[in-house]
């Protein structure tokens, strides 16, 4: 197994600097990792730095609470595909699912789908962490519906990361045509594998030289 081709290689840290990014993009077309995944505002960097590779440049949006209008999010996504992105990583409105207004919850992925639609796929965060298993489900189904690519566990920025568990209940709402990514907490080679065997078809890891590493040692 190349695991580098399951993992988002990331960085989306607040006091990211431009030269950290193309550091980024310099190691995941070394690694040959998936994606490199960023805030907006680098997705023209990256996009340009990735230009002669295979690696993906991903972009998130509604980050890292998602409490924004669809109209926005619809906006950020459509300005991150003009920049180069070809994913797009979204968060879904936490508190619209906690009300279960899931009306609105589909509408918001669906504003983020369509803005995306055969330019980008698109990975819906839930935010597992802050989730019941009931709302687990439901985001996973409400994803689904509105013909997203992924559903993704968390932003990592929140109360908790991706457990195995999580995936596991993922990948058995949504079958097999949807992806599932762990995010939030995947730091090395036994965690990675751990989520992949779990049902992670993608991971996204600020650590993902050293997952690697570790992989070439096994």
């Amino acid at each position: 197994m190349d695991i580098a081709k399951y993992i988002d290689h990331t960085i989306l840290k607040p006091q990211a600097s431009a030269e950290e990014v193309k550091k980024l993009c310099a190691e995941a077309k070394e690694y040959g990792f998936a994606s490199v995944c960023v805030n907006g505002c680098y997705a023209k960097l990256v996009s340009s730095e990735l230009a002669s590779s295979d690696v993906k440049t991903c972009v998130v949006v509604g980050f890292p609470l998602g409490a924004m209008t669809k109209e926005a999010k619809a906006f950020e996504t459509a300005d991150a595909i003009k920049n180069g992105a070809s994913e797009i990583d979204m968060v879904i409105n936490v508190g619209a699912l906690k009300d279960k207004n899931y009306s609105l919850v589909k509408e918001d992925i669906e504003a983020v789908v369509n803005a995306a639609k055969e330019k980008a796929i698109v990975k819906v965060i839930i935010e597992t962490c802050l989730l019941t298993e009931e709302e687990k489900i439901k985001a996973c189904e409400i994803a689904k519906e509105a013909k997203a690519d992924f559903v993704k566990t968390s932003t990592g920025f929140s109360t908790g990361g991706a457990t195995t568990e999580d995936i596991a209940l993922m990948r058995k709402t949504v079958g097999e045509h949807l992806g599932v990514k762990a995010s939030g907490g995947v730091r090395d080679y036994k965690a990675a594998i751990a989520m992949i065997e779990a049902g992670a078809s993608r991971i996204g890891s600020s650590n993902s030289i050293a997952i690697v590493s570790e992989s070439r040692n096994c």
